[in-house]
């Protein structure tokens, strides 16, 4: 009982402050956009966007994509409704699903949205990892929405390293940040199971490729 009654309250609080003090310490950061042409060219043909990312990445795009009106995928844990309500908190929808939870659920809603014509938001390696190995949601979800997939990442000088099994990083105050668009690639409607390991694939290392690209800038293997 008294579990419930602090993880409720720390649900009010918590994400309500740190979007707060997010918002005021990404202000002071410098940021370098690469790969702008491939966001564009996606806008130009008017079709719905996969954005995909590795998950140590995703709250500082969550804020960078704040105004973009996306819908993301948000796990079904416990801890997942924390980046759920942060996410709200700076402008997208989210849908609660995992590969262990409620996953079927909550990717039909994410194509339910997308063809209403909203993006949509996935960390390919999910809630659970190994880190940077792709998961096959970023591709089934393309296929059934008609949608583009868009890598995305982020590197920075100075940053912040959780304990986590993912490496989730946060800039620091005052920081440089160099934020990638990678390639997209559409992918084929009504794809066959056979063909979803090329294309999940291809997404690993088109955003392994990215990342060595995006931290080497920084003088760094990996972050």
């Amino acid at each position: 009982m008294k579990e419930g009654f602090w993880y409720t309250v720390s649900l009010r609080v918590v994400p309500t402050l740190f979007v707060c003090l997010v918002k005021v310490l990404f202000a002071t950061c410098r940021i370098r956009v690469h790969g702008q042409r491939y966001r564009d060219e996606l806008r130009e043909r008017d079709i719905p966007v996969v954005g995909s990312i590795w998950h140590y990445a995703i709250i500082y795009i969550l804020y960078y994509m704040r105004k973009e009106n996306g819908v993301a995928m948000v796990s079904a844990s416990k801890d997942g409704e924390y980046i759920s309500r942060i996410a709200q908190k700076t402008g997208f929808t989210t849908v609660r699903g995992s590969r262990n939870k409620d996953g079927v659920k909550a990717m039909k809603a994410m194509i339910r949205y997308m063809k209403q014509g909203r993006d949509g938001a996935i960390v390919a390696d999910g809630s659970q990892g190994p880190a940077r190995i792709a998961q096959a949601g970023p591709i089934v979800l393309a296929s059934r929405a008609g949608a583009a997939v868009l890598p995305m990442l982020w590197s920075c000088n100075r940053y912040k390293r959780l304990g986590s099994w993912d490496g989730t990083s946060l800039p620091m105050p005052f920081s440089r940040i160099d934020f990638f668009f990678g390639e997209p690639f559409d992918v084929p409607p009504k794809i066959k199971s056979e063909e979803i390991e090329e294309y999940r694939l291809l997404l690993e290392n088109r955003l392994n490729d990215l990342y060595r690209k995006a931290w080497a800038l920084q003088g760094k293997i990996e972050h």
